[in-house]
């Protein structure tokens, strides 16, 4: 019953798995409320000036403006007070972005995306990543940091505290262009002039920033620019409630790669490292924004928590100083990121930045898979279609592995009468039992391991999909047939979780019952369990648990007649 011990293993380490993800999303929300009541009624104002060389603290310390909430608002007065100074707002329409720009900081302080609906049935209403406002706070920001003052050379630049000049507020991305440029103006007592230009591309959501400095005076400029991204722990809720994925922040360099700097990890110390080559970003489930520096400059990442408004801050800053000559220019580069977690337009962005679809551990395998899985639609057009085509490619390749499995629990279910037998004479007699089921094993040339090795094999692939599953924006909001119109959402009338627990239950007679009772009752409630559990699953995982399920029905129904038949008995009267 060595194969029964295993499954059941496994059944139980991935309910626990399922429930530690519940347990896990429901704590954060807990930490975060907590937190914010906490909060004081505001904050007090203080200047511009900065004298520490590091980047400018605006959050904790800014002016605090409210904003009049409706009596409809089903958020609290205090959770959606504004916490930004606030300038004139530059709105910014592409064809997959929408985009609000302020002038004091020259900050993005919303982004709607256009191609993606916030809901199924509601087209016109485009999903919110960025928003300034609590309790969803998260904006991007960037500018220089530097002393103010400076009596050998020039120093004054702006930072996300500063008001930038603009020629036009509103800006629409025409259809004969493919780019358009947005540009701010900030000009420094002593004549350094700074332009900021956000370029959009259509189709794209990435944005090229430039920060532009001209020196026209008689004396250097010295400056380190900094890029960063600010947001509270909460997020527009985009997932099934039952599963929690990874939110929080995300650093990559070339040596230690992709690694996540998680709210916990903010809190508890800052974040500073030297980094070339590298970017960082804010993810969330399906989404993420990113700052991605020149390649080869090199970086100093850094992140903050502010306690008072419950804010993170992670982001990086020159390492080195720059320094513009008179009668110089020079043009700080970066790229900025907002959007779906599409792997082939992350790819061509920066090195690693794909990873941001996270697998974990077993990436190595997920990324082929996902590779099979986008060919395949490709072919089919339907994503749950390929689900089913990429399930049977899978079944196959394993095939041989599953049938020395089955063939391994059909010879344990022939020999299950002789095992019952052998319980109630040694009854009392453990190692005689032991003995005695050994030498039988030997006679039948029944190995009792011989089916938990391909099951061991075949698990890391079936996580591996699991993930990939659960990762991937393209089933978000993709439809299958009939009832089923959104693949990262629950079955709305529970079907496909009724058809996985009808084929657990039916798997389980074609295997050999425990001779220990507590251990078949056991193995009898799983399909209960589990139709329960995936209830709360997205419809693209069930789908793939139920195909599943059916072709393992199929094969070991096949294997385990043939083999029971050869011994001259029925497979359901061993």
């Amino acid at each position: 019953m060595e194969q029964q011990r295993l499954l059941l293993f496994v059944a139980l380490a991935f309910i626990a798995f399922l429930m530690f993800d519940a347990w896990q999303q429901d704590h954060a929300v807990k930490e975060v409320a907590t937190a914010r009541t906490a909060q004081t009624q505001s904050d007090p104002g203080i200047s511009s000036a900065n004298t520490s060389g590091e980047v400018p603290v605006a959050l904790e310390q800014s002016t605090v403006t409210s904003r009049a909430i409706s009596s409809s608002s089903a958020v609290p007065a205090e959770q959606s007070r504004e916490i930004f100074k606030h300038g004139q707002a530059i709105h910014v329409v592409t064809d997959v972005l929408d985009v609000t720009i302020n002038t004091v900081g020259g900050d993005i302080r919303q982004i709607k995306l256009l191609d993606y609906p916030a809901k199924l049935n509601e087209p016109e209403n485009p999903f919110l990543l960025m928003n300034e406002t609590l309790p969803r706070i998260f904006v991007a920001q960037s500018g220089f940091t530097g002393k103010r003052t400076d009596a050998n050379s020039v120093v004054a630049a702006p930072n996300h505290l500063d008001t930038y000049k603009t020629e036009r507020t509103n800006y629409i991305l025409a259809e004969s262009k493919d780019s358009m440029d947005v540009n701010l103006y900030w000009t420094s007592k002593d004549g350094v002039q700074f332009t900021k230009t956000y370029t959009f591309y259509r189709g794209s959501h990435k944005v090229d920033v430039k920060q532009r400095v001209e020196n026209k005076t008689d004396r250097i400029w010295r400056g380190n620019a900094y890029y960063q991204l600010q947001r509270t722990q909460v997020s527009e809720v985009d997932q099934s409630q039952f599963i929690y994925t990874y939110m929080g922040g995300v650093i990559y360099s070339p040596d230690e790669r992709y690694e996540k700097i998680g709210f916990d990890d903010m809190q508890d110390s800052n974040l500073k490292r030297d980094i070339t080559g590298g970017w960082a970003a804010m993810i969330q489930h399906y989404f993420l924004s990113a700052w991605v520096p020149e390649k080869d400059k090199a970086e100093i990442y850094y992140t903050s928590y502010k306690p008072r408004n419950v804010i993170y801050t992670i982001g990086f800053r020159d390492k080195n100083e720059t320094v513009v000559t008179p009668g110089a220019n020079y043009t700080f580069n970066t790229v900025f990121y907002a959007g779906p977690k599409d792997q082939a337009a992350l790819e061509k962005i920066a090195e690693g930045l794909e990873l941001t679809v996270d697998y974990g551990v077993l990436t190595v395998i997920a990324k082929p898979i996902f590779w099979l899985l986008t060919k395949i639609h490709g072919v089919v057009g339907n994503w749950g279609w390929a689900i089913i085509f990429l399930t049977l490619l899978i079944k196959a390749v394993f095939y041989k592995l599953s049938e020395a499995s089955y063939k391994s629990m059909a010879k344990m279910r022939a020999v299950q009468p002789r095992m019952v037998v052998m319980k109630e004479r040694f009854a009392d007699d453990r190692a005689g039992m032991n003995k005695a089921m050994m030498e039988m094993y030997k006679k039948e040339k029944i190995n009792p391991l011989g089916g938990c090795l391909p099951i061991l094999v075949q698990i890391p692939v079936f996580i591996a999909l699991y993930w990939v599953l659960l990762e991937s924006v393209e089933l978000r909001q993709a439809p299958w047939i009939l009832w089923i119109k959104d693949m990262s959402a629950e079955d709305p009338y529970y079907i496909l979780p009724l058809l996985m627990g009808v084929s657990m239950f039916i798997q389980q007679k074609l295997n050999p019952t425990p001779i220990d009772p507590i251990q078949a009752k056991v193995m009898m409630m799983l399909p209960v369990v589990f139709t329960v559990f995936f209830m709360f699953f997205p419809a693209g995982l069930v789908l793939y648990w139920v195909v599943n399920n059916i072709l393992s029905i199929a094969q070991q129904w096949y294997i385990t007649n043939k083999v029971i038949k050869e011994k001259g008995k029925s497979v359901f009267k061993p």
